[in-house]
């Protein structure tokens, strides 16, 4: 599939989600983050921007990247709105071919699935080299499909953390992996709806 086709069908399905005015922000990445001093941030596939503008709020820096222009563009304009334009930059990347530039304090991957061929570990991997020492990459997956999922194929395999982990094939000596669980959750939907859903919580600490 070409980035033309992948960017189309994203930009389809932000089109057909209501622009929230206050998106709020995975729950795994406010537990993990809370208390941790504020930094560079990057934002992989950043939707509908709730993680990014939290972030913002805290005093992080963030580069926040989608594929959508849909998303990015929202983005961009809610965090003007709410007067931190200053801190998010919302950039368009297709990650199948380049990844944002710049060194990181926190990188966060919250939900990175498509449909369309993505070679997740290499980015992943490239997540992980482009912290600064003592920086964490968060990688959140779904372990179950919620109700208003776009993939609903019932043969879908959710890779485990340690699966996720032992793709990236980071070396001990750098990288430590701080979590790996699969907690469950009651999870809201765009349209209200709620439904519990298990997450794959993967959290690398970069030492060195």
């Amino acid at each position: 599939m070409s980035t033309t086709e992948a960017v189309a069908f994203w930009d389809g399905v932000h089109a057909a989600r209501p622009a929230a005015g206050n998106p709020q922000p995975n729950a795994r990445l406010s537990e993990t983050v809370t208390g941790l001093p504020p930094g560079d941030a990057l934002d992989l596939g950043c939707g509908g921007g709730g993680d990014a503008l939290w972030l913002a709020r805290l005093g992080w820096r963030v580069t926040a990247a989608d594929i959508s222009a849909v998303a990015v563009e929202r983005l961009a304009g809610l965090a003007r709105s709410h007067g931190l334009g200053d801190r998010v930059t919302a950039v368009r990347a297709d990650l199948r071919t380049s990844f944002p530039p710049g060194a990181f304090d926190l990188i966060c991957a919250h939900y990175l699935h498509t449909p369309f061929d993505l070679d997740r570990s290499t980015v992943l991997r490239s997540a992980a080299h482009a912290l600064r020492p003592g920086g964490r990459l968060l990688v959140v997956d779904h372990g179950s499909a919620a109700p208003w999922s776009w993939n609903q194929d019932p043969d879908t395999h959710y890779p485990s953390p340690r699966e996720v982990a032992a793709g990236i094939d980071l070396a001990p000596a750098t990288w430590t992996v701080e979590r790996a669980d699969a907690p469950r959750r009651t999870a809201t939907g765009p349209d209200g709806r709620t439904a519990e859903v298990t997450d794959h919580v993967l959290l690398i600490r970069r030492t060195v």
